[in-house]
């Protein structure tokens, strides 16, 4: 799968018709970063795939659900791709991945004790709609300004207008399903 995404987001910038350097500074992410990105020889973290996300403009969802293949109607849990960020104590489970005849899509998340993930760059998609509903552990969830702790079966719903932080200062993993709305 990384292989495909890296040569996703090469052509995502190819079909623009950016160079390594205008991409670097739409994502304030090192010309050399986006180059070794693009050719698989590094993995990206959550952080710097939002980044990308937000210069071209869709959800991560969207971009990992174009280097998958078609999803089945029925996906078993053992096929439901899983993506790993070591670096910053990030797992996202697609349970339901995204199909371009539909707009909603369901996302398992785990948050490591002591994690702490800012979205700072601005959002895919302004407006996106989203809906996070702690199912174990602790979280603090911060959009537009606002922090809000959830406990499990809280739900925070929102439209994604600019910058989000994702924190667990629980010392129990945070599990919680996430369901994006696309406009």
């Amino acid at each position: 799968m990384e292989s495909r995404l890296a040569a996703r987001l090469a052509e995502l910038r190819t079909e623009r018709g950016w160079s390594l350097d205008d991409l670097a500074r739409r994502t304030e992410v090192s010309r050399s970063t986006l180059s070794r990105l693009e050719r698989a020889e590094i993995s990206p973290t959550a952080a710097l795939l939002s980044r990308l996300c937000a210069a071209y403009e869709r959800p991560m969802s969207r971009l990992l659900a174009e280097v998958e293949s078609e999803p089945p109607q029925l996906v078993r849990a053992d096929a439901q791709p899983v993506w790993h960020d070591a670096p910053s104590g990030f797992t996202r489970r697609s349970v339901s991945p995204p199909h371009p005849n539909l707009r909603g899509e369901v996302v398992e998340a785990t948050l490591a004790p002591g994690a702490d993930i800012a979205y700072d760059s601005p959002p895919p998609v302004p407006g996106l709609e989203q809906h996070i509903w702690l199912l174990d552990g602790q979280l603090e969830i911060t959009t537009s300004g606002t922090a809000h702790t959830l406990t499990p079966g809280d739900c925070l719903r929102f439209r994604l207008w600019g910058p989000t932080r994702f924190r667990n200062t629980a010392s129990a993993p945070a599990r919680y399903a996430l369901v994006v709305v696309l406009p």
